[in-house]
């Protein structure tokens, strides 16, 4: 039983979660948001298959994901006006053998490049269908997109899918099942194969792999897995458009992998979950949300670059060998985060007041600072804000130390012990 429990206590855990969350988040909002996460972090994992264990930075990824949801929207249109019937519960698996078609048509030209040839040729794949949206009117209907109506026939024990509540256990199951998949392809031999592509194709290729194939059936899986998340979305929002194909999109993905943390398979879901998070509530707060996400993107390349999950996995030896080594780092951290956040907070300080100046509201001068009012005519609110900034800087560069000492002891015990 404890085997079992070590072994699959995490899925069954991850499978209690998505059940109970509904009873615990239940507005309308949260709702939609949780549809909008689970969709989100099947694309996400699926990206990093390609990014994170395969080594491809693809710019295009976005039309797997999007063609599946234009075709999944037609199916839909296509059963309401007398087509044969396909259960809407199953419509993942037809978005997956959309996004696997693609993969392998694109993949087998894509593949036989790597690195940033590779990177260009996605990005020329997907402004070349993004094109497509807006030229060819009869099938995707141009900057409108296409509308759909998900309750289009008889679902197994009475589901409609008309109450929000339905579609997010239809995401959530299939949501599962993808990670489940995705994880069981990271621990195959092709799995590991792919790894070896990643780090060192000359090396793989010497003992007899084929790279091109290696990176080829990554590419298309990875677009399977995507053209699933696509049809999900089309069903979660009964509309499809040309941003869902566009740059954007695959951008928005990259980030999530990225901060999350590439090559971690935990990461794209941390990444996921803060990223579709920050973008739902942030845009309530401040008009500079974006430039926010843009600087988070940024500090994390360069001072984590294995995304918040490898932060974590940092710390495994510690928690692995002796959790109380854990505790002496817990000192540190408080003062370094709390020096970093002094220094963010008068940074935002700063950055709201230009905002507001400049681009909000030209000629006022009332603005409410993290619900405070004040006059940014005023000379106060600025030197404030740059004191903060000093405060933290200092701070920073009093606390930052501390925690590389405090680090390197903690490691230097976990490494005695595992050698006595």
């Amino acid at each position: 039983m404890k085997t079992l429990l070590r072994k699959y206590g995490v899925w069954v855990a991850a499978a209690i979660l998505f059940a109970v969350l509904p009873a615990v988040f239940t507005s309308n909002f949260a709702l939609t948001l949780l549809c909008k996460m689970g969709v989100l972090i099947i694309f996400a994992i699926a990206y990093n298959m390609l990014l994170g264990q395969g080594g491809m930075l693809s710019f295009g990824h976005a039309i797997y994901f999007g063609m599946a949801g234009y075709c999944s929207i037609h199916l839909l249109n296509g059963m309401a006006e007398g087509m044969p019937y396909f259960p809407v519960s199953l419509f993942p698996l037809f978005g997956a053998l959309v996004g696997l078609v693609m993969g392998i048509a694109i993949g087998y030209v894509s593949t036989r490049r790597a690195g940033t040839t590779f990177a260009m040729i996605s990005l020329g794949f997907g402004e070349m269908v993004t094109a497509m949206t807006l030229i060819f009117v009869t099938f995707f209907n141009g900057e409108d997109g296409i509308q759909a109506d998900r309750w289009v026939g008889p679902e197994p024990f009475g589901i409609t899918y008309g109450p929000q509540i339905e579609v997010y256990y239809l995401i959530a199951i299939w949501c599962f099942l993808a990670m489940i998949a995705m994880y069981a392809i990271t621990k195959t031999p092709f799995g590991r194969m792919s790894n070896a592509v990643r780090d060192n194709p000359e090396r793989a290729e010497f003992v007899g792999y084929n790279t091109q194939r290696v990176r080829w059936l990554a590419f298309s899986l990875s677009a399977m897995f995507a053209g699933a998340a696509g049809s999900l979305h089309a069903i979660n929002y009964e509309h499809i458009g040309f941003e869902s194909v566009s740059a954007i999109q695959s951008g928005a993905v990259l980030f999530m992998v990225f901060i999350g943390g590439a090559g971690h398979f935990l990461g794209p879901i941390i990444g996921t979950v803060l990223l579709v998070f920050l973008d739902s509530t942030l845009a309530d707060y401040t008009e500079a949300w974006l430039l926010y996400l843009g600087l988070v993107f940024v500090a994390i390349i360069m001072f984590a670059p294995g995304g918040l999950a490898g932060l974590i996995v940092m710390h495994e030896p510690m928690w692995k060998t002796d959790v109380r080594l854990l505790r002496k780092l817990f000192v540190p951290y408080l003062l370094a985060l709390g020096s970093s956040l002094i220094l963010l907070i008068g940074a935002i300080g700063i950055i709201e007041m230009i905002y507001f100046i400049t681009i909000i509201a030209v000629g006022r001068v009332d603005m409410h600072l993290f619900s405070i009012p004040i006059k940014v005519n005023e000379v106060t609110p600025w030197l404030v804000c740059t004191a903060l900034i000093a405060v933290g800087v200092q701070g920073c560069r009093l606390s930052y130390p501390k925690v590389a000492e405090s680090w390197n002891d903690a490691m230097i015990a976990v490494k005695a012990r595992i050698a006595g």
